[in-house]
């Protein structure tokens, strides 16, 4: 099977933004359009998984709905939702960066995260190898940016770190590369918005 991909062209610079999106809110729109920015970014896609290794998928809404509900919310042209982790079998992170280098070679691919995420990054299988292979721009999140700073996966990341003052280049960096933007915040989570939805 071939994995169907938003359209991409070599030399680009496509950020990506992984999850389950259960279910995607303003808070994935806001680190988008910052990344967009920040990173002189000409595309952002979300790739909405199969589900999360690290949590119980039990519950979790069909593919097909969550990225109804991605492309709702996803108003920027910029931004592509994907499912095509499910067409490839991918379940982690590593071999999604690892087929898209192979099915898009010229393209500078960059892992966005929220700081909250880069907390529990240690924990994702062969995380040090995505790193190897991809830049990672993780964004500032409400009370998660002293802890997630001082984290496994930031000390190991560390010696990597570019200034945020070169983040307009940082696309085009030889991974290892780790860069943290601080700017506009959102309280929003998908763990909160699904703890306030009636039984």
């Amino acid at each position: 099977m071939i994995a169907r991909l938003p359209r991409f062209s070599p030399g680009q610079r496509i950020g990506l933004l992984g999850g389950s999106f259960n279910p995607p809110h303003e808070g994935h729109l806001l680190i988008s359009l910052y990344a967009l920015k920040r990173l002189r970014l000409d595309r952002v896609w979300w790739v909405v998984t199969p589900g999360n290794p690290l949590k119980d998928n039990e519950g979790l809404p069909r593919l097909e709905q969550r990225l109804a509900e991605a492309r709702a919310l996803a108003r920027d042209p910029r931004i592509a939702v994907t499912g095509f982790e499910a067409e490839i079998g991918a379940r982690y992170t590593a071999d999604t960066i690892a087929f898209l280098r192979r099915r898009a070679p010229g393209v500078h691919f960059v892992w966005l995260m929220g700081a909250d995420n880069l907390r529990q990054f240690h924990l994702w299988r062969r995380w040090r190898r995505l790193a190897e292979t991809a830049p990672i721009a993780v964004v500032a999140r409400p009370g998660a940016t002293l802890t997630a700073l001082a984290a496994p996966a930031a000390a190991y990341l560390a010696e990597f770190r570019i200034p945020e003052s070169l983040s307009a280049g940082f696309a085009k960096s030889r991974p290892p590369a780790f860069i943290f933007l601080h700017g506009p915040q959102s309280m929003l989570s998908s763990s909160a918005i699904r703890a306030t939805k009636p039984l």
